[in-house]
């Protein structure tokens, strides 16, 4: 009853993000780059659905189809037209009432540079912030100026933009949507995975993994050192949790628990031959 998505990206290296158990429904999502490369990204209970077709390289990035609302199981792949790349999802709801997740992939060329990103976006209190990062994240990074010269930089300034757009177009709701984000980006030979709130990153090469995340959790001591210099407090409720509300000290939205709850992604880089 986990969640899952994979992607597959590089050549000897597998990836695998998965988001924390706190739902009934599962979503994988992989995309295969190269030889021998997996990468998998986890999310909570989520639901996406695109048709079977292939995916060309082209200027324009090309998303991996729309998400079912019905919340059934849902699976489809794709391969670039060179043959150099893989992916495919596989998605279901499981228990909850509502679908709160969402993915994105999109492969396109920036400046004659093949570009590859795949997301999962972990939603709580509803769906509306997972699913503006999946309208707007991803087409947000690729118009940042250091997007190929500074991609590291590029990633964790759009992430807290991002945020901060999302806040403000949900400014006149009554709502207080949320999302984690697991995100990898694959820029040449450099894959960079970034993540927000309690989704995991894992890389495995050769045979050997390395955990590429770390669970933004509100007792991680740099954690709660940050939201009680911001003015925040951690309280334990079944769990521990800001304010005695959210079990995760990082995530999109989540308007009530800014500025303690933030957008600001971590991000660790691997190198793939």
């Amino acid at each position: 009853r986990r969640r899952w998505a994979r992607v597959l990206c590089g050549r000897a290296v597998d990836v695998c993000v998965t988001p924390r158990p706190r739902g009934h429904g599962w979503r994988g999502f992989r995309a295969v780059a190269g030889a021998r490369t997996k990468m998998m990204l986890d999310s909570s209970d989520s639901d996406s659905g695109a048709p079977a077709g292939q995916l060309q390289l082209q200027r324009r990035a090309v998303a991996a189809g729309t998400q079912p609302q019905d919340g059934g199981y849902a699976s489809a792949g794709w391969q670039r037209e060179d043959g150099k790349l893989k992916c495919g999802y596989s998605s279901f709801r499981g228990k909850r009432a509502t679908m709160e997740d969402f993915y994105d992939v999109k492969l396109t060329e920036i400046d004659g540079h093949a570009v590859s990103l795949f997301g999962v976006f972990d939603g709580h209190g509803g769906s509306r912030a997972a699913e503006y990062l999946k309208e707007h994240l991803f087409e947000n990074l690729m118009k940042h100026p250091k997007f190929l010269t500074d991609t590291k930089l590029a990633i964790s300034e759009t992430y807290q933009k991002t945020d901060a757009d999302f806040l403000e177009s949900e400014s006149s709701a009554f709502r207080d949507d949320g999302s984690t984000a697991s995100t990898a980006v694959l820029v040449g030979g450099h894959l960079y995975v970034a993540n927000v709130g309690d989704s995991r990153a894992v890389i495995s090469k050769a045979g050997k993994a390395r955990a590429l995340s770390v669970d933004h959790k509100p007792n991680r001591s740099d954690e709660r050192k940050r939201i009680e210099n911001a003015g925040g407090v951690v309280i334990w409720a079944g769990t521990w949790r800001v304010g005695g509300v959210l079990a995760m000290s990082r995530a999109f939205g989540n308007r009530l628990l800014k500025p303690f709850v933030v957008a600001e992604p971590e991000i660790q880089v691997a190198y793939c031959s």
